[in-house]
């Protein structure tokens, strides 16, 4: 059986996000994930040999067999003991309904803690403060099966100070009044907040905000991270109309907007790096908005694939992402999305959901999953 790479996950996520890993030091951790995962997940290995594809024939992390993320909603994909599972994370599931709802193994709280705090701090509080969180999102013991109300409330844990709350119940409500009563009072305490939610929240706290005729004014420092989207929502606000809408009821500016790329099916975040870098205010939003990008953490690659053939597009042009993320360690590594987007000098810029049917190279991987899922279960 193949050594745990546990403590190398834990010392490349505690180095933090400033400097990349070289190449071959990515291939080498990689490599010694897959061998994890291979040893650990029969479904995965399978599929694996069906591609034929093993530890010993992969030399590199672009040759890892990805799965779909319809995967997540099939079969348990656990590298290890099941019994040993610490939190089931489960998509929203919006589009399919509850009864679809992908779900992620977790094994280690802690290695996902440790990966996801060094990417918030360093793409959300660049300058080291320590603000109150406002979160339009549930709270962790509410929502546990959330890993975006997880993630939020670790960042809280680790950065944040006194004051903020939650203003969200599981079921997607908004608690309005708490939060007006919470923004008025950081407005006059004259003390910067992070607000975090998704868009859809964002959107609708919007329209409540225009019925209501709440306005602020919050103080100089404040930031927002928006997530999600309005993935199967019936209302659908452009990004540059929501941010533009935000900043006149919130008096926060564009530049300190943070809009961040994850889902349940991965550990690891993308952030757009509009802080840390210095985005100056945007005279032309539409504009600035589009030419965002965002980065991956050091422990975390992407491949932009056709959405027939999954072979890697020319650089520049759009395809399926394709994720490498070693968070995922008792999971799998290699995720394959229905997401678009376009590779962008050392990041992605996303494009949207491939439209119509699901993509042919998509289809044929679930297929052979299936099919090494139905022969596991034979033996």
């Amino acid at each position: 059986m193949s050594a745990d790479p546990s403590s190398l996950l834990l010392e490349v996520f505690r180095r933090g996000v400033a400097r990349p890993l070289a190449d071959d030091a990515f291939d080498a951790l990689a490599l010694a994930v897959f061998r994890w995962q291979y040893d650990r997940n029969p479904v995965y290995r399978r599929f694996a040999e069906g591609r034929g594809r093993t530890p010993d024939t992969v030399r590199g992390w672009r040759e890892v067999p990805a799965v779909p993320t319809a995967a997540f909603k099939a079969v348990p994909l656990v590298s290890g003991e099941p019994r040993g599972v610490e939190r089931v994370f489960r998509t929203s599931g919006t589009t399919l309904g509850a009864g679809t709802r992908g779900e992620h193994h977790v094994s280690s709280l802690e290695l996902y803690r440790a990966s996801l705090l060094p990417p918030f701090r360093a793409h959300l509080l660049p300058d080291g403060a320590r603000l109150p969180f406002v979160s339009l999102l549930p709270s962790p013991e509410a929502q546990p099966d959330s890993s975006l109300s997880f993630m939020v409330g670790a960042a809280r844990d680790a950065f944040g100070a006194g004051g903020g709350g939650w203003f969200a119940d599981p079921r997607g409500g908004l608690e309005l009044p708490g939060l007006a009563a919470a923004l008025a009072e950081h407005q006059r305490s004259e003390r910067p907040v992070l607000l975090a939610g998704t868009a859809f929240a964002f959107g609708h706290w919007l329209e409540a905000a225009e019925r209501e005729g709440w306005s602020f004014r919050l103080p100089a420092g404040s930031r927002l991270l928006e997530t999600g989207g309005f993935k199967g929502r019936s209302r659908v606000v452009p990004r540059v109309t929501l941010y533009r809408e935000l900043e006149g009821r919130l008096g926060i500016g564009s530049e300190r907007m943070v809009n961040e790329y994850g889902m349940t099916e991965l550990l690891s975040q993308y952030y757009e790096p509009v802080l840390g870098e210095g985005a100056p205010p945007a005279e032309d939003l539409g504009a600035s908005l589009a030419a965002r990008r965002h980065l991956p953490p050091p422990w975390m690659r992407f491949q932009v694939l056709d959405p027939a053939s999954l072979e890697p597009v020319p650089h520049g042009q759009p395809g399926l992402l394709c994720h490498h993320d070693m968070a995922n360690l008792h999971s799998v590594a290699a995720v394959l999305t229905e997401d678009v987007g376009v590779q962008v000098g050392d990041g992605l810029r996303l494009v949207g959901r491939f439209p119509g049917a699901e993509p042919r190279g998509c289809s044929l991987a679930m297929d052979e999953l299936l099919s090494a899922a139905g022969e596991v279960r034979a033996r």
